[in-house]
């Protein structure tokens, strides 16, 4: 492992990879990342997050089974029974938001050489998340679900120290909100209880940097369209 980044470099190299090598990372590198982001405040150091970490045939059984799931949806069959537990995005689209989304979908499309209705390709491409992107390790974070929103917010701050602390040791990551819709077919696959909610699984690895797609760089708001500064 090389030497760790700076915090703001983290921040400014970490991206969305959409294509890994199949390199392994060591397990004692994912414990420590485990480690060190779990630092995250949390209000009255409540600490709500649960990782469950796959690799090898675990994961490769996990993919399998919901990637056949995910195909069996696509065709129009148990689409009822695969929901998430929460909806991730709003119920109506609406500007600036839509247009930010519809934008980072049409320029990945375009770098990976799919167009407008190909709706073949496109269920490929989701299908990607549900083997990681070929990254070698998987993670699923889950909360208990009697708990309230303040404790969701407090996992974001989690979850964004995971992905600098990969970033800062050379590794890659991609926050996967696809994967909650198949919350049964992970739960039976790594056994942890109904109690719990799969907010969203993540990426680990090491970037393919030839795959077109990792050269996909999303755009930022302006700070002056988003903030505001009051007094002197």
């Amino acid at each position: 492992m090389t030497a760790p980044l700076s915090v703001d470099a983290a921040i400014l190299g970490r991206r969305s990879i959409r294509a890994f090598r199949p390199d392994p990372v060591p397990r004692a590198v994912v414990a420590e990342i485990l480690g060190i982001s779990a630092r995250a405040p949390s209000g009255t150091n409540m600490q709500p997050w649960k990782a469950h970490v796959v690799t090898g045939a675990a994961r490769h059984a996990l993919c399998t089974a919901v990637v056949a799931a995910a195909d069996a949806v696509h065709a129009g069959t148990n689409a009822e029974v695969h929901e998430a537990e929460y909806r991730y995005y709003p119920a109506q689209w609406q500007e600036p938001y839509i247009g930010r989304r519809r934008k980072v979908g049409l320029d990945m499309y375009a770098l990976l050489g799919i167009g407008k209705g190909e709706g073949a390709a496109m269920h490929a491409q989701h299908n990607r998340n549900f083997t990681f992107f070929d990254a070698p390790v998987g993670i699923f974070f889950t909360i208990d679900k009697h708990l309230e929103i303040g404790s969701w917010l407090d996992y974001g701050m989690l979850l964004q120290n995971v992905m600098l602390a990969a970033r800062a040791r050379g590794l890659d990551t991609c926050p996967q909100a696809a994967w909650p819709r198949f919350h049964r077919i992970i739960r039976t696959h790594l056994g942890f209880p109904e109690s719990e909610t799969v907010i969203c699984g993540l990426a680990l690895g090491f970037a393919d940097e030839s795959a077109a797609v990792n050269s996909l760089v999303t755009d930022r708001v302006p700070l002056e369209d988003w903030t505001t500064f009051h007094g002197e």
